[in-house]
Order: C-alpha cells, then sequence, then structure tokens
C-alpha cells in the first residue's frame, strides 16, 4: 500500500513539473516574491511602531494572486488584510490565512452576514440601516462580530457623513453581538500635487472624532491612508494605514517616487510562436489596420486581448526582445499578437517576448500602457485574465513556482 501511494506522488510531481513548463509555453504573469518583500519593508519604513500596515489583496491582489501575495505580505511584516468582497475573504480563509481579514465592501443580507462570522471575516459598516441588519443576524446566531465603522469625508461613495460620526457610533455601541473594531474613512485626492482636499478630508475626519471625545465616547483604532496618504504624510497614518497599489511596487502618480524605493513585483511575458517574413503592401491581422511599407519579418506572439492586454493597445504597444524594444502591428486579437522583428536577427519560435517588465536595460512598465490608454495602472494591472497562470519567481535561487 505504502509503495503504491509513493509510485502515485512520484508520478503526479513527474506531471506537475511538466505541467510548470507546459503552461508557460504560451504565456504567463511572474510575480516576483522578494521585490514583494522589499516593498512592505519599505512602507514599514515610513511607519512608527504604534502604525500596522494592512495589506490591500483586492480583485486578487491587484491581478497578482491573492492567496501567495497575502501569505508573503503577512510574513514580511504585514499585519493584516483587506479585500473587496465575501469571496475574497472566504478564498483566504479556505488557504488557511488566518489574520484579520477586512471587507471594504457594502454587505447588506443575512446570508452574507452568517457566512462573515462562518470564515471571522471584519465588515465594514456604513450606515445604521446596515448595523441594524448585522445586530438582529447575529443575535440569532449568538455570535459577536468585530466591525469597522466607515465615515464618508468626502469620496461620496461608501460611508456615513463624517458630520453624523455621533449617533452613528453611538447606534452600533448599543446593538449588542457588535463589537467595533476601528473607525476610518477614505482619501478621494490623496495622489493629487494639490493636497488640499485631502486636508480638508482630513479635518473633517478630525472633527468627526474631536466629537466622539466630546460626548465621551471610547475610541478605537483610526485609519484614513491609502498608498499615497502613507507616502506623503504621516499625520495620516493613525493606527494603521491601507496600502494597495504601492504594495506592489507601483507609484500613485508620478510625484511621489522619491517617497520610497518601490520595485515593481509583477512582469508579464509571452513566447514568439511563428516568425515569417512577408513582402511591402501586406496587410497585417484583422481590418488591415497596418499594412508593411517594407519586406518585413513579423513574429506571432500567443497572447491577446483574452488575456488582459486592451486592443486599444493596437499599433501603439511596444514589448521588449532581447533587450530591445518592438513595435506591435496590426490588431491585437483576442488569444495573440503580431510585432514587427526586422531588427531582431534569426528569432526563433520559443523566444521569451517581455510586454511589461524589464528586458537587459529597458522596461515596460503597467504606468507605460495606462498613459497610453488614458487610465491608470490600477485597471491595467486588475486586466490581466486568469488563464495567465501565475508564476512566483524566488529570486535567490531563480526558482519557478506556480501560484
Amino acid at each position: 500500500m505504502l509503495s503504491q501511494e509513493l509510485e502515485t506522488k512520484t508520478r503526479r510531481n513527474r506531471y506537475d513539473y511538466h505541467l510548470s513548463e507546459i503552461i508557460r509555453q504560451r504565456a504567463w504573469v511572474e510575480i516576483n516574491q522578494q521585490a514583494l518583500i522589499h516593498n512592505v519593508a519599505e512602507i514599514k519604513g515610513l511607519l512608527s511602531p504604534k502604525t500596522a500596515l494592512m495589506a490591500v489583496v483586492k480583485a486578487d491582489a491587484y491581478g497578482h494572486g491573492a492567496i501567495k501575495v497575502a501569505q508573503t505580505a503577512l510574513d514580511a511584516g504585514a499585519n493584516g488584510l483587506a479585500i473587496a468582497t465575501l469571496g475574497e475573504g472566504i478564498e483566504l480563509r479556505e488557504a488557511g490565512i488566518t489574520a484579520p481579514i477586512l471587507i471594504l465592501g457594502a454587505i447588506n443580507t443575512s446570508e452574507e452576514i452568517a457566512a462573515i462570522a462562518q470564515w471571522q471575516l471584519q465588515p465594514t459598516l456604513c450606515n445604521p440601516q446596515q448595523a441594524l441588519i448585522f445586530s438582529d443576524t447575529l443575535s440569532k446566531l449568538g455570535q459577536t462580530l468585530p466591525v469597522h465603522l466607515k465615515l464618508d469625508t468626502g469620496m461620496s461613495r461608501l460611508g456615513t457623513p463624517w458630520h453624523q460620526a455621533t449617533d452613528f457610533v453611538r447606534l452600533v455601541q448599543q446593538l449588542p453581538y457588535l463589537k467595533i473594531a476601528t473607525i476610518y474613512s477614505h482619501l478621494a485626492t490623496a495622489d493629487d500635487p494639490d493636497r488640499s482636499e485631502m486636508e480638508r478630508q482630513h479635518r473633517r475626519f478630525k472633527q468627526a472624532i474631536a466629537q466622539l471625545k466630546s460626548h465621551g465616547l471610547p475610541l478605537p483604532p483610526l485609519h484614513f491612508a491609502n498608498s499615497a496618504a502613507t507616502l506623503v504624510n504621516p499625520n495620516l497614518h493613525y493606527d494603521l494605514v491601507r496600502v494597495g497599489l504601492a504594495l506592489y511596487g507601483l507609484y500613485p502618480a508620478p510625484h511621489l517616487r522619491s517617497f520610497a524605493d518601490l520595485k515593481p513585483v509583477l512582469q508579464v511575458k509571452a513566447k514568439v510562436t511563428q516568425v515569417k517574413t512577408i513582402p511591402p503592401g501586406t496587410g497585417v491581422s484583422y481590418g488591415y489596420q497596418f499594412v508593411s511599407d517594407r519586406t518585413m519579418d513579423v513574429a506571432v506572439v500567443g497572447i491577446g486581448y483574452a488575456d488582459g492586454v486592451p486592443r486599444n493597445l493596437s499599433n501603439r504597444l511596444e514589448v521588449l526582445i532581447r533587450g530591445q524594444r518592438v513595435r506591435q502591428i496590426g490588431a491585437i486579437t483576442m488569444d495573440q499578437l503580431m510585432l514587427d522583428v526586422s531588427a531582431i536577427p534569426n528569432l526563433q519560435v520559443g523566444e521569451v517576448v517581455t510586454l511589461i517588465g524589464k528586458d537587459g536595460d529597458q522596461e515596460i512598465t503597467a504606468d507605460d500602457w495606462a498613459n497610453k490608454l488614458g487610465t491608470i495602472s490600477w485597471e491595467i494591472l486588475c486586466g490581466f485574465k486568469h488563464r495567465l497562470p501565475r508564476i512566483m519567481v524566488k529570486s535567490s535561487s531563480n526558482k519557478l513556482v506556480e501560484i
């Protein structure tokens, strides 16, 4: 029996090894674990010893792979996690993660509340009506739950208006089975060089807290800062900071680069699947958005808009091959794109193309894509689909591990 189990395990390991090779025959996302650890250390270096770091791993850790990123961030010194949805929290719990997990999104049904209690997650309460639903459901379960109260200080999204903070907090404190874990708010313009609106929101937050104190209400821990605010102003750190984008090595705005030495965690790579030569006047891809003006070597690469490469980058995208910049030509298709590789001698099928990341002295970033598209790097990172396997790169050994 033992020999059969050993043989089965050996076959499985052999299969897993071949699978890890197979999944990188087309396209994949590499996650640099050492860069992530470095970024956690950089961010913690900005904080006082009393300020905790909450790693924001919503949206599959901004496309990086939530489970492995969460585990790595916690091991590196993060004190808790934040996600957006109930399902994201359950996924982390099922992976064996026991750290505090804050749900940033609004929960409004008894079924969801029961699941939160079962999985020991920590919800955000945004208004009195929601608090009453939680209290009623938890009373039937006979279970107390830590909750985080959100104040709207100017984002005009989730949260009770800041000037109603006293009534909101007093209500929740009186409700059985609810224990206030923190009070927090969210900044709308922390990445703007003009800090006047951020300061206005901060004044509102401080006024709300002052009102609570004046009414003799005990204060739980407070938090206010996102990535940008964490970088620019220690006065916004309070008892913890919620850091997302900076954790992944990107800056919320160019003027914030001097505040920390962050390293991009994610790279997107694919392989050449065919190389051909076309004559002048040859159309390339759907609609002939590109027509060759000379004899041209064209490489087909196995990645497309179904993987998260925006079709609007067609004929505007650059990639890296052998440390050189190469332009993309023709319409980006669902599963493939084409490159003008005339300047790359003797390019072979199977060679690696870097779409986002470094190759030699050259680098292409998510910000580069975002700037061309008139969007933000957050959207680019979250756009890479799950058919692209996430491969954790452990830099010390250059070992690749699928996550």
